[in-house]
């Protein structure tokens, strides 16, 4: 009774303010206990034309959809997945009662579209997004020309909860020059978004390494290590911290072969999870799962491991 007499008095006393023309001090405790959100994501670039052909029977669906859940994921990406894919996964994750909303927790955006029969068997190809919450309407920006047939794009949602949380995905060309423009293009929008009062989080194939010049841009300059240096801009990858793995760079997640050799061997980190600094209400975490081999008729389910982190956001 002595807790709802002081919250009753509280709530006078503000009321008291407001009316008398003061605004009351909130206090960065009262302010983070209100708002800070606390997320797991799930990236995966699953070949899905490349190794699958297409297929939504060799055993990707069922991977996929199995460590969505068993990781507990809040939003989900994917890239390099086929139309059928994606529908396949939708009807994957409603029977395992993932989300909230069973009519609306997905979105695609083809970068190759429909009707090109050397590509998913003539289905459309591109990025994905889940989320475990409902989502609003989504923004499907399409990124500068590389000159190639696939259409690079940007395909972010918000959710629909009031949090003012967005989440985003993309897959970044590998084509030099144009590689720095996608890169570029798609900080502007995160920018853009983060000037409206968002707070948004994004994961995906960026095709550029943690230690690359190009994404000095990206990282924040809190982040100043050997691997990882000279960073100008705003935002933490989920992977960054970790003194275990490569710190600044974090774990392997592609088995291509990378443009430059990787400041602490191995193969090449490629997918990443971003988040702006000044959004972070509390520690970060990522990690990259070993690539399953359970998938039918293919040596590996992909050429790419899964990245997962978990980050608390205000």
């Amino acid at each position: 009774m002595r807790l709802h007499g002081i919250r009753r008095r509280g709530v006078r006393l503000a009321l008291a303010g407001v009316l008398a023309g003061v605004l009351l001090p909130v206090t960065a405790a009262q302010a983070g206990a209100a708002t800070s959100h606390t997320y797991n994501v799930w990236q995966w670039n699953v070949a899905g034309d490349k190794i699958h052909e297409g297929s939504t029977t060799d055993g990707l669906i069922d991977q996929a959809a199995s460590s969505i859940v068993n990781r507990s994921a809040d939003f989900v990406s994917f890239n390099e997945l086929c139309r059928g894919q994606y529908d396949a996964l939708v009807t994957a994750l409603r029977a395992e009662g993932w989300p909230t909303d069973t009519q609306n927790f997905a979105r695609f955006e083809p970068s190759r579209e429909a009707g090109n029969s050397s590509v998913c068997k003539g289905e459309a190809f591109g990025n994905a997004l889940f989320s475990k919450r409902p989502l609003g309407t989504a923004d499907r920006i399409t990124l500068p020309d590389d000159g190639t047939a696939e259409k690079r794009n940007l395909l972010c949602a918000p959710l629909t909860d009031g949090s003012g949380t967005r989440f985003c995905t993309t897959h970044i060309t590998t084509q030099g020059t144009y590689n720095v423009a996608q890169l570029e293009a798609v900080r502007a929008k995160l920018e853009a978004y983060h000037a409206a009062g968002e707070t948004v989080l994004i994961a995906g194939d960026f095709n550029a390494q943690p230690s690359y010049g190009r994404l000095n841009s990206f990282y924040a300059p809190s982040l100043d290590v050997p691997n990882n240096g000279n960073n100008t801009g705003a935002y933490r990858e989920l992977d960054d911290n970790d003194t275990g793995n490569c710190l600044g760079y974090g774990e392997w997640t592609s088995e291509g072969t990378p443009g430059s050799a990787p400041p602490c061997g191995g193969n090449a980190k490629l997918d990443l999870i971003f988040v702006r600094e000044s959004t972070l209400a509390g520690s970060y975490s990522g990690d990259s799962l070993g690539i399953s081999t359970s998938c039918t008729g293919v040596t590996a389910c992909s050429d790419h491991r899964i990245t997962i982190g978990t980050v608390t956001v205000s």
